[in-house]
């Protein structure tokens, strides 16, 4: 069980973990040990999400979902297996829980006249200092 908030967990047959060769540090190491971690979660046959929450972890996470939108984290940070897979499920859960959480709906103002009056003499001003910097040949 992947616990990301107080509300949402993921069971854990849902994550499948590759293991893939890793650029980066290591040395000769790295072209003989597969430590580089990549998260797949398939975000259409997940139960535990909302319908609104896979939109919005849709829109979060951009290009880190293929075609067949499958969830995919690379994580080759470390130089271990352990420290990449714990790191790749850190970068999951907090993907999770920022597209779980409600956006505030902005309220809007209008700017007050001291605001405009304020923003209009500054304007002045610099119109000013670069009608000054006009060369005049007289």
């Amino acid at each position: 069980m992947i616990r990301i908030n107080k509300n949402i967990e993921i069971q854990e047959s849902e994550v499948k973990f590759d293991f893939i060769r890793s650029s980066g540090p290591g040395g000769q190491n790295v072209n003989k040990v597969s430590t580089a971690v990549q998260l797949r979660f398939d975000i259409g046959a997940s139960a535990a999400l909302t319908g609104i929450i896979k939109e919005k972890l849709k829109t979060l996470a951009g290009r880190k979902i293929n075609k067949e939108g499958v969830l995919i984290i690379e994580a080759k940070r470390y130089r271990t297996q352990e420290k990449n897979r714990q790191d790749s499920i850190a970068r999951f859960i907090d993907l999770l829980d920022k597209a779980s959480r409600k956006t505030k709906h902005r309220i809007k103002t209008r700017p007050t006249a001291g605001s405009n009056l304020k923003r209009i003499e500054s304007k002045k001003k610099i119109g000013e200092k670069k009608r000054n910097r006009k060369y005049t040949d007289e």
